[in-house]
């Protein structure tokens, strides 16, 4: 029997100039909405069918508002999509994303020579994986024995000798987990010290927000281009893995 389109449950997305990002006060005690920051956009998703028609939606300047249809986004009552889904975002609740702000007179956070000490301790919150480091050797034999559609969620970059990957599912691969908090990837289990080191650190050392930020446990980190990462495919893992024998 075909499925009535009355009783699909809608899915909405929003997308909205980086530069009106202070609009998003007005909604960021919506903890259902997510939030994920591409370049000079700021991607939402998970709003309720309420609030996508509310005056709170209405009334951001330049908001664009999308159903999302089998991977496609469309604009209210359009019968073509508009474009295709965003892939390989990290997201997080607006309400974290939005919980602090910090003044442009605040230039003397970081001290005099402007050093800072930044460490990650253990954390009691369990937080949902948004990536995971791999040994390239420890899984070459494990990606091209793996179904097409387990692959095609998934975006990668290499690291060393080692694969980055994002995406929802992840793989059920051997590796090391990350989460996501505000354009940083932190490693499951651990947050910083100070809650409000994150925002601060994106402003100092990701201005652009071309980056991801990722983590380990001794507080170093490693800056990554998002433009770097790439779909994943049995093809495109063995190619990489060959080259790197090359070399």
């Amino acid at each position: 029997m075909a499925e009535n389109p009355s009783k699909r449950v809608k899915e909405f997305w929003a997308e909205l100039p980086r530069s009106d990002e202070d609009f998003l006060g007005s909604i960021r005690d919506w903890k259902n909405v997510q939030v994920a920051l591409d370049n000079e956009v700021i991607w939402l998703k998970d709003f309720t069918e309420e609030q996508a028609v509310s005056p709170e939606i209405q009334q951001l300047p330049d908001i664009l508002l999308y159903e999302l249809r089998e991977g496609l986004l469309f604009r209210k009552e359009a019968l073509v999509p508009s474009k295709k889904m965003r892939t390989a975002l990290l997201w997080s609740s607006i309400d974290k994303a939005m919980r602090l702000s910090f003044p442009a007179s605040n230039q003397n956070y970081f001290g005099i020579h402007e050093k800072i000490n930044i460490q990650l301790i253990p954390s009691d919150e369990e937080q949902p994986a948004a990536a995971l480091l791999c040994s390239i050797a420890s899984i070459k034999e494990e990606i091209p024995a793996l179904p097409k559609f387990k692959l095609e969620p998934i975006h990668w970059m290499v690291i060393d000798d080692h694969a980055l990957f994002v995406g929802t599912p992840l793989l059920s691969l051997p590796g090391k987990s990350f989460w996501t908090k505000n354009g940083h990837l932190l490693p499951a289990g651990f947050d910083f010290e100070f809650k409000n080191t994150s925002l601060i650190l994106q402003q100092k050392y990701n201005p652009e927000l071309d980056h991801w930020l990722v983590w380990n446990e001794s507080g170093s980190y490693t800056a990554i281009l998002t433009n770097d990462f790439r779909p994943l495919s049995v093809s495109s893992f063995r190619l990489t893995e060959k080259a790197k024998e090359w070399n």
